[in-house]
């Protein structure tokens, strides 16, 4: 069976690496908010081009703990809105509803799968206050048109560049276009811990001190509380971890960028619809960096198992939208059409950094074979 991401086999890469690092880690006796955290923090900000980086213990709190910055400093309130895409993974909006802000669901374009900047337009009330634009599967959102409507009415915003490691507009990095941004490093990301961690960047001096403290129990110096914080805090061995990836990030987005193309121009079949292709994704420009590929199909359920069936794992991001889901029954009845469809119909192959050609030829034959 191709599986869809070997991950095994993406860390065996750097093994070697890998071992030295947590071995300088185990030696060095110290594990929490040390030498390796920082040294992470200041790569990644340096490889984003922002002026901080604040290591958390997932994606998911980095978004959360970014929003109740924000109402520590007296910018949101309870009640606030938040705009976000409604086709998005839920944790986006669980970390809206966790510090009691009202998400303001808005329909994708149905051609890139990204938030619409048209749409929001249009969801704007006297209550928004925040924009949360998703890159979902690695493909950036209209940053430049995000920030100019942002800036128009006065809002913040804050990138979910969860998919988006390394993607750019106009030399512009996911998570330096927002007034902050969360970045997770699950092991399945194109920059992947070995476990759960993640972090936020930004260039507000204020916001990442305020993250960093409310990360570490609402404290920032030992046994003095100024918040009510939590325990979010990267650990010194996955940071370690992540400093040996960091440096094969880019190559790896080539290589999955190399994939994605191979895809585009050798599955035809009228019964898939591929990745819209235009002149910022496969032809050059940097904006999507392919963390996953995605197709759609009428006839999705039957094409997963063809797949299956032919020796290809695939995998559905993601088969039940947020507003369907029953931890938010309160939204159960509201009508997403272009979302619900999205949903119903997507399938993601393999694009991983490692796959064979053998099996890329297997994957497109497949794909290409399937009625």
């Amino acid at each position: 069976m191709i599986p869809f991401l070997d991950l095994k086999k993406v860390n065996q890469q750097y093994r070697s690496e890998l071992i030295e690092a947590c071995t300088r880690v185990i030696d060095s006796g110290w594990y929490i908010k040390g030498r390796e955290v920082e040294a992470f923090e200041s790569a990644f900000s340096e490889y984003c081009g922002v002026k901080h980086c604040v290591g958390v213990a997932n994606g998911l709190d980095a978004l959360t703990l970014v929003l109740r910055a924000w109402k520590e400093q007296g910018k949101l309130v309870d009640g606030d809105e938040v705009i976000v895409s409604a086709n998005t993974y839920i944790a986006s909006i669980l970390a809206i509803t966790e510090n009691n802000l009202i998400p303001v669901l808005v329909e994708p374009d149905p051609q890139t799968f990204n938030v619409s900047v048209d749409e929001i337009a249009k969801s704007l009330t006297q209550k928004t206050r925040v924009i949360m634009p998703v890159h979902l599967y690695g493909r950036m959102v209209d940053m430049p048109s995000i920030m100019a409507l942002a800036n128009k009415h006065d809002l913040l915003v804050i990138e979910d560049a969860a998919q988006a490691h390394g993607a750019s507009i106009n030399g512009v990095k996911a998570g330096a276009w927002g007034h902050a941004a969360g970045f997770s490093f699950y092991p399945g990301k194109n920059l992947g811990a070995l476990g759960d961690a993640g972090a936020v960047t930004t260039n507000d001096s204020e916001l990442a001190k305020l993250v960093a403290t409310l990360g570490n129990y609402g404290s920032l110096k030992k046994y003095v509380n100024d918040y009510v914080g939590v325990n979010s805090r990267l650990d010194e061995i996955q940071a370690a971890i992540l400093s040996v990836k960091l440096k094969y990030l880019d190559s790896e987005i080539e290589t999955r960028r190399t994939v994605a193309s191979l895809y585009c121009s050798s599955i035809e079949n009228e019964l898939l619809v591929l990745p819209y292709e235009d002149s910022e994704s496969v032809l050059g420009d940097k904006s999507h960096v392919w963390h996953l590929f995605v197709v759609k199909s009428e006839k999705r359920d039957d094409l997963a198992r063809y797949m299956r069936d032919g020796g290809v794992s695939t995998l559905i991001h993601y088969p039940i939208p947020p507003h369907k889901q029953q931890a938010f029954s309160t939204m159960n009845a509201i009508c997403y059409p272009v979302t619900e469809a999205i949903h119903s119909q997507v399938l993601s192959l393999p694009t991983g950094p490692v796959s064979e050609a053998d099996e890329l030829d297997r994957v497109i034959d497949l794909c290409n074979s399937f009625k």
